[in-house]
């Protein structure tokens, strides 16, 4: 399960961060999610408590953005919602779906003391 290791990433950089700034701990960690990045969103914030245990994030409550997969046709242009399971569009059925939204993982915004 890669996710510990993203989880821990995540916690490392949000420590960092928070260090630089001088401040306490964490209240809250807000992260992106694609539905397109491969990463598993309940894994994450499974693995959290334990990953960001003796940190300044050992309090903080993890807020999860899901962003759904999208994509626009090359060919006609269309943007629709795509998961990892399509390669048509639905409009004109070309094979030339570019993908515009999805592939996110990052951590958007912290809450600190």
């Amino acid at each position: 399960m890669h996710e510990v290791g993203i989880t821990r990433s995540i916690v490392e950089i949000a420590e960092k961060h928070a260090r630089a700034q001088g401040t306490p701990r964490v209240k809250t960690i807000t992260v992106e999610i694609g539905a397109l990045s491969g990463v598993v969103p309940e894994a994450v914030e499974f693995c959290f408590e334990a990953v960001s245990r003796d940190t300044l994030l050992e309090t903080a409550r993890l807020i999860i953005e899901r962003l759904p997969g999208r994509g626009r046709c090359q060919q006609c242009e269309a943007e629709t919602e795509i998961d990892r399971f399509t390669f048509a569009c639905p409009k004109c059925e070309a094979f030339a779906l570019e993908t515009i939204q999805g592939e996110e993982l990052r951590i958007k915004e912290m809450e600190v003391d």
